[in-house]
């Protein structure tokens, strides 16, 4: 294979990770080729080891690699039980966490859903959890999705979901200290802080 299609195949992936435009793929490409072997053998080995260390908690549905079956947020016992928040992706935990205003229980999305109809949520991993976070004493779902207008339209669809349980269930979402526009995994942990405070029916 001529040294040109490597080079355009491995763009090509890289233009496949989200906010990656060609540009900048190109650029991780030649960074590749200009770094020791030792650089390039050592990422290698990580990427492919990754699916061998990484999995995913039965409970929340978030990656991560730490020792035990569940994650360290659903193992911890001394989290709040009555309350479940519904983010769109890992790195949302994240930063949720880093606001250090919330101690209660999370559930992985794993997406959005645009206007357009592409995307998806976990529905059927979402209705299994709420059924057994009932059990435990669960009181409320808060909606912590990024104010864009993805974000609004999944909120809309899980209101529909949740409605069957809105006799059992408080459903919020966060304030809108969140700008218009703006991702979840980005805002400072001020703003997090004071978006879950201020958090309304939904």
């Amino acid at each position: 294979m001529p040294e040109s299609d490597s080079i355009n195949r491995l763009v090509y992936a890289f233009e496949r990770f989200p906010g990656i435009g060609p540009r900048q793929a190109r650029r991780f490409v030649y960074h590749l080729l200009a770094a020791p072997p030792a650089d390039r053998a050592l990422l290698s080995e990580l990427i492919s080891t990754l699916a061998k260390n990484v999995r995913q908690c039965p409970e929340c549905l978030r990656f991560w690699s730490g020792a035990g079956e569940r994650c360290n947020y659903c193992a911890d016992r001394s989290r709040d039980d009555s309350l479940l928040m519904l983010v769109e992706k890992d790195q949302d935990i994240t930063a949720i966490e880093r606001a250090n205003a919330y101690r209660g229980r999370y559930f992985v999305l794993g997406g959005v859903l645009t206007l357009s109809g592409k995307g998806a949520v976990r529905e059927q991993e979402l209705a299994h959890v709420l059924k057994a976070r009932l059990a435990r004493g669960l009181k409320e779902v808060i909606l912590a999705l990024s104010a864009t207008s993805e974000g609004e339209h999944t909120a809309d669809h899980l209101r529909e979901l949740l409605a069957p349980y809105r006799s059992q269930l408080r459903i919020t979402m966060l304030g809108r200290g969140l700008s218009t526009g703006s991702e979840l995994e980005y805002v400072d942990a001020q703003t997090i802080s004071g978006a879950f405070l201020n958090r309304k029916d939904s």
